[in-house]
């Protein structure tokens, strides 16, 4: 067999209808849209309209509140920033800035949390936005200590 022997399988490719080039195409004039109306013509996008009936978006009950000051926080877990001091990326201080230096966080958002999962032995100090209870028992325990800045703070 040879590069120019190869062939797709039978019915495995079809040709482009071409739309309204002719009346030998089988789509010619109106181009398989009808005669006149909105749905004709070009620029038409009624996705949610159903003809006057209350549309389905708008008959569903409307659930929840989204808080508009909501925080949003990276979060990190403790077995990971281990990971990271056993392979050299995070020694000393640990702030967020050296999270995000070392490729643990990819950006700060309104703060970095720290959560407890994962085993913990390093003795560190870490300066965080946020963390869980778990998380500064957990870091207290290895013999290091984790302080809790508030998020105004951090923003400065």
């Amino acid at each position: 067999m040879r590069l120019n022997e190869l062939r797709d399988n039978p019915g495995a490719t079809k040709t482009k209808k071409r739309i309204a080039r002719g009346p030998g195409s089988g789509k010619g004039k109106t181009a398989g849209r009808g005669i006149k109306g909105q749905k004709s013509r070009s620029g038409v996008a009624i996705k949610g309209y159903e003809g006057g009936q209350m549309p389905l978006y708008q008959r569903l009950p409307k659930r929840g509140f989204n808080n508009p000051n909501r925080k949003a926080f990276a979060v990190v877990n403790l077995g990971l920033i281990q990971k990271f001091i056993d392979d050299g990326k995070l020694n000393g201080d640990i702030t967020e800035d050296s999270l995000i230096a070392s490729g643990l966080v990819r950006r700060k958002l309104d703060g970095v949390r720290v959560l407890a999962k994962g085993a913990f032995t390093a003795k560190v100090s870490i300066t965080v936005t946020g963390a869980s209870g778990a998380a500064k028992a957990a870091v207290e325990a290895a013999g290091g200590s984790l302080s809790v800045i508030p998020a105004v703070a951090a923003a400065e």
